[in-house]
């Protein structure tokens, strides 16, 4: 998973006072993150659902914690049969449903906790922690698919989900890690215009493509392949990434040596 998916329990859209499905979808329109060095997939399908899904809820009472548990348990459920149940078409989208269902929801913990105007550093905790175990178990859910079906003839494919599971949690690791050990008031140095292209380039890191690929499930050829290739993707962005915090935080400790 891209770290992509991490969401705000600080929210503050406004006092927390319930209005109507309309109010609260432009409120929420008003108070969203910076879409830059956003993929594509979150930017212009995840954000806008689950600001919908968002708007909704809020009218029914829907918690930002009880969010967070209902996108642990569709992720489950599409992990579990990934994990458990024959690669076959059927199951392949239907994991994938379940997964970016599971996502939108990871994305409206944020925001309701904006519009209820009363996030939690308990929330916040929360959601990051569901993240980090999804971003492991996806990769342990092919790993286990791939030992008890064997989609190819070599046992080297096995190795293909335990080094993606290295670079996603690396890169949540670097994404979640990297803001907290810039001096206190400092945002992120400023960087030219963002491309055009960026969101499009980055869109393997997004989670949202990772669960559509499940849908290859069907065909294990085609599945293993878009696997490989969408872990050096991220092995490559991961590596870029790597080097501009490196970067960062070094002219930040020169900086503060003067």
């Amino acid at each position: 998973m891209s770290a992509t998916t991490t969401s705000d329990h600080r929210g503050s859209a406004d006092t927390g006072v319930r209005r109507g499905y309309r109010a609260d979808l432009a409120a929420l329109g008003a108070a969203q993150k910076p879409a830059r060095g956003t993929p594509a997939y979150s930017r212009a399908v995840n954000r806008p659902a689950a600001r919908r899904v968002a708007a909704a809820t809020h009218q029914v009472g829907l918690t930002p914690d009880l969010a967070t548990a209902i996108s642990a348990t569709l992720s489950a459920a599409g992990l579990a049969i990934v994990a458990l149940a024959r690669p076959t078409w059927t199951t392949g989208v239907l994991a994938a449903v379940l997964l970016a269902l599971g996502y939108v929801m990871d994305s409206v913990d944020g925001q309701l906790a904006r519009l209820r105007g009363r996030g939690s550093l308990a929330g916040e905790w929360l959601d990051h922690t569901v993240d980090c175990v999804k971003t492991c178990l996806v990769h342990v859910a092919v790993l286990v698919s791939f030992f008890r079906f064997a989609p190819v003839s070599n046992d080297v494919v096995l190795l293909l989900p335990l080094a993606y599971l290295v670079v996603d949690v690396t890169c949540f690791f670097g994404i979640v890690l990297v803001p907290h050990l810039r001096p206190a008031g400092r945002p992120a140095p400023a960087t030219r215009a963002e491309s055009p292209w960026r969101r499009w380039l980055i869109l393997p890191n997004d989670y949202g493509v990772q669960c559509w690929m499940f849908v290859l499930l069907g065909s294990p050829v085609a599945f293993v392949s878009c696997y490989a290739l969408m872990l050096l993707a991220n092995a490559g962005m991961l590596a870029l990434a790597c080097r501009k915090w490196w970067r960062e935080l070094r002219a930040a400790d020169a900086a503060a040596a003067r």
